[in-house]
């Protein structure tokens, strides 16, 4: 699999808003899936469990490692393991499972991590530095092949270690090495090793290459790593990285008004990942203060010009609507040509994908729904007519087991498709879920219905403390 950080250094630019209002969910629900109501809280219910058992289930229960993808389970994902480590107390929360349970599969985690070998080699080792490679084996937790040691898959591990340690918060022995385990893993990460083009912070390392040439500057799904390592307690980066990575902002802008400003970024996963775990409704760093905006209502903002793509249909796709939208990095048919609509048309496999008003977009048809799902938190009103759109689209074939599949496509239609499946009439079809596109579904809807990632990471002192030395001011951080 393509390695979206490679497809997305960078960033990227977007379209003009068009806010545009949103509208009801569409009627009954199809004989093919499970049947479950229709109204907004039951669907809300029913999409929040199918996504957390995804990752209960297909965890490794002895090492609480995630897989990158299900039903194939080739390797883990850090960065999915980290949301499923996020989606445990959501469980509880809801009754899914005890906390008991959470709090096993919790010390399942935190302990391999604790213990995994870190070191400077090429095999036998899960990290290095406190950072850990991207993938690992799933039964070893040993680095698989030639992936980098990743900064930002780390971040998002650590989103959900953080998180973990909020959460557990009584005062027993397990809950106790619950926090202590998750303080150390963090404590331990050397953010200035990573700093190959200081300030900036390079997005990842290889024993046999060294450094990749990226770093994480201007507006992308990097803010989090930012903030942990401002935060961090022992090897902590000055607080000049934020300048840096608000330098490359001025090519981002879109939005003739102050209405309708906002920073732009392709894949819609840009404007989801950070605030997973950082409530931004409110507080504002040197930039947003001088727009008088925030970076949640940005996230709002692209979440409308997302929308607004899809209805203006600039490509010809079929489908495309208001309640049928969403373009990230996903699971494609095939990386290969075909004429579409008398003009030969590009299609790929794995790839970041946004609208191709951006000059780093990529737009071959191809839509997940995570892109929309993951966006409830920034603008309901559009986002829930979506979810009940997807939902019986096609006649349920969208919606299975673990929630919404990774992605599909309708307008491709030829039988060369490398993965998934294709059906003459409907389209192409993913046969995969990804834990890094379900995570952000799950991580939103909690924050949507109740703040109850939010509500706990408010009170992360590493979260507040990197906030504050990057400049954000106001709202729940000056409490």
């Amino acid at each position: 699999m393509i390695d979206r950080r490679t497809l997305m250094s960078g960033t990227a630019t977007l379209m003009g808003t068009g806010l545009l209002a949103g509208c009801a969910g569409i009627g009954s629900v199809a004989p093919q899936s499970p049947p479950v109501a229709t109204t907004d809280a039951s669907l809300l219910d029913d999409v929040e469990e199918r996504t957390f058992r995804f990752f209960w289930d297909t965890t490794n229960a002895k090492n609480g490692l995630a897989p990158d993808r299900w039903p194939s389970r080739p390797f883990a994902s850090i960065a999915a393991t980290g949301f499923a480590l996020t989606s445990y107390p959501i469980g509880v929360d809801r009754g899914w499972i005890t906390r008991d349970q959470a709090r096993e599969r919790t010390l399942a985690t935190l302990r391999f991590f604790h213990d995994a070998p870190q070191g400077p080699g090429k095999t036998g080792v899960s990290g290095y530095k406190g950072f850990f490679y991207h993938f690992l084996d799933l039964d070893t937790g040993l680095r698989r092949g030639r992936t980098e040691l990743s900064s930002v898959d780390t971040t998002l591990l650590l989103g959900g270690i953080l998180f973990a340690a909020q959460w557990f918060d009584r005062d027993t022995a397990e809950e106790r090495e619950i926090r202590d385990l998750a303080h150390a893993i963090y404590a331990r990460v050397e953010w200035p090793f990573f700093q190959n083009h200081a300030p900036a912070i390079s997005m990842g390392w290889h024993p046999e290459s060294g450094f990749t040439p990226a770093d994480w500057v201007g507006y992308n799904e990097g803010m989090l790593v930012n903030i942990l390592a401002l935060g961090a307690p022992d090897h902590a980066v000055g607080p000049e990285i934020w300048d840096a990575w608000c330098a490359t902002y001025g090519k981002n802008w879109r939005g003739s008004t102050p209405e309708t400003k906002f920073l732009a970024f392709a894949p819609h996963f840009g404007h989801q990942y950070s605030h997973s775990w950082v409530d931004f409704r409110g507080i504002r760093d040197k930039v947003m203060r001088g727009i008088g905006s925030d970076y949640f209502e940005n996230s709002r903002r692209a979440t409308y010009a997302q929308r607004a793509y899809a209805i203006a249909n600039p490509m010809g796709w079929k489908e495309y609507s208001k309640d049928i939208w969403g373009l990230t990095a996903c699971d494609g048919p095939a990386s290969v040509k075909h004429v579409y609509n008398g003009q030969e048309r590009q299609f790929r496999s794995y790839s970041a994908r946004g609208p191709e008003s951006m000059p780093d977009g990529f737009d071959d048809g191809t839509i997940a729904p995570t892109a929309a799902v993951a966006s409830i938190a920034f603008a309901p009103e559009i986002v829930k007519p979506t979810i009940a759109a997807l939902r019986e689209f096609q006649g349920g074939r969208l919606y299975g087991k673990y929630g919404f599949i990774d992605s599909f496509n309708p307008s491709f239609t030829w039988p060369d498709a490398t993965s998934g499946s294709v059906d003459p009439r409907l389209g192409w079809i993913d046969d995969d879920l990804l834990g890094i596109d379900q995570g952000p579904i799950v991580a939103m809807l909690a924050n949507y219905r109740s703040d109850f990632i939010w509500s706990r990471m408010r009170d992360c002192a590493p979260i507040r403390r990197g906030l504050q030395r990057a400049g954000f001011t106001g709202g729940w951080l000056d409490s």
